[in-house]
């Protein structure tokens, strides 16, 4: 009946708030600085980081999945929307993440690269100036995914992600 809001796990899902408001996203590629921007942007982030952990043979418990979208639904009511909108949204959002978690990725060789049509389908109605960002967009996000790739797993999903973007399509810790 009550579902009990854990706040000591919640490193990671801040981890990809903080990288959803980096000012490239809104400066450099005119995304709309809006909610559902923000939320398919944490989705991408998100859906790399478990497709890396597959990748490496991760296991990933169901509690991490389960705290991002916690944290996501628990937002919503924040914004003021009520239970019956907020299980439609929630529905939705779910739809899409794994949408964007199945796509996200494809395989050129033995390489992975970033799959540009799903980032058109869920963020060109978010850009102000449309299909011009895609490749910057698509670039960031492969870089995002060389990085963490590198990095341990445990520290990726303890949110100790220090990544940063450079505009010259580079990234530095």
């Amino acid at each position: 009946m009550f579902s009990f809001y854990k706040t000591h796990n919640n490193s990671l899902y801040n981890k990809l708030v903080e990288l959803s408001r980096d000012i490239f996203f809104y400066n450099d590629l005119k995304l709309k600085d809006n909610f559902e921007t923000r939320i398919i942007l944490i989705f991408l982030h998100f859906s790399i980081i478990l497709n890396i952990a597959k990748h490496k043979n991760d296991k990933l418990s169901q509690e991490v999945f389960d705290n991002i979208f916690q944290n996501i639904e628990y937002h919503l009511r924040e914004l003021g929307y009520g239970d019956v909108s907020v299980n439609t949204k929630m529905k939705l959002l779910n739809k899409i993440f794994y949408d964007i978690l199945l796509k996200i990725l494809k395989k050129e060789g033995d390489k992975f690269i970033i799959n540009d049509k799903i980032i058109f389908v869920y963020l060109n109605k978010n850009m102000l100036e449309k299909t011009v960002y895609i490749d910057k967009l698509n670039n960031y996000l492969q870089c995002f995914y060389n990085f963490c790739f590198d990095i341990d797993h445990n520290n990726m999903l303890k949110g100790r992600i220090n990544f940063k973007y450079l505009k010259n399509g580079s990234s530095k810790t």
